[in-house]
């Protein structure tokens, strides 16, 4: 057969076929089945590449699969993690890792860093008492509002008091 860019699933499927065959005959890199065999292996591999695309785990994601690998628990990091709220917060995402969080993970785990350093894909909310946040502007200004002033008011709130909780969630991505 001659080679050629793999298209289909069925171009897959024999291709394999034939570099399983040349691979139980173990032949010499040098000859013409070596080469023929390294080729298969190199568009097999380019195929797979770009047909089976992984993505990569958030670092929540990323710190549960090595538990169940290791049989930990979550009071197994806590320690790692600053504590078991802190712990608990993280792993269901409530809160997101911080540098000495993520180099404990990475010296105490074996993971790694490039993976512990990405945003994690959930959202994290910031509670605002927002009636409180209306009432501030109503006494300043007679008319609403506008966007920019809401939002730099919302991130003013939260970091002012982390306890503030209301029915009203601002999403912070």
């Amino acid at each position: 057969m001659e080679l050629r860019i793999i298209k289909t699933n069925e171009q897959h499927r024999r291709y394999v076929a034939e570099a399983a065959r040349l691979a139980a005959r173990d032949p010499e890199a040098r000859s013409r089945e070596g080469g023929r065999l390294e080729l298969l292996a190199k568009l097999i591999e380019d195929f797979e590449k770009e047909r089976y695309k992984f993505r990569a785990p958030d670092p929540v994601e990323a710190i549960v699969f090595r538990m169940e690998q290791q049989g930990l628990r979550q009071k197994d990091i806590a320690d790692v993690l600053g504590g078991k709220n802190r712990a608990s917060e993280v792993l269901s995402r409530k809160r997101p890792l911080t540098l000495p969080m993520i180099r404990a993970v990475y010296e105490k785990l074996d993971i790694p860093a490039e993976l512990l350093i990405r945003e994690p894909s959930a959202d994290y909310h910031v509670y605002v008492d927002a009636q409180a946040l209306r009432g501030r502007f109503a006494r300043r200004a007679k008319r609403p509002p506008s966007v920019q002033q809401m939002a730099e008011a919302v991130v003013d709130e939260a970091t002012r008091s982390r306890r503030g909780r209301t029915k009203e969630t601002t999403t912070v991505k």
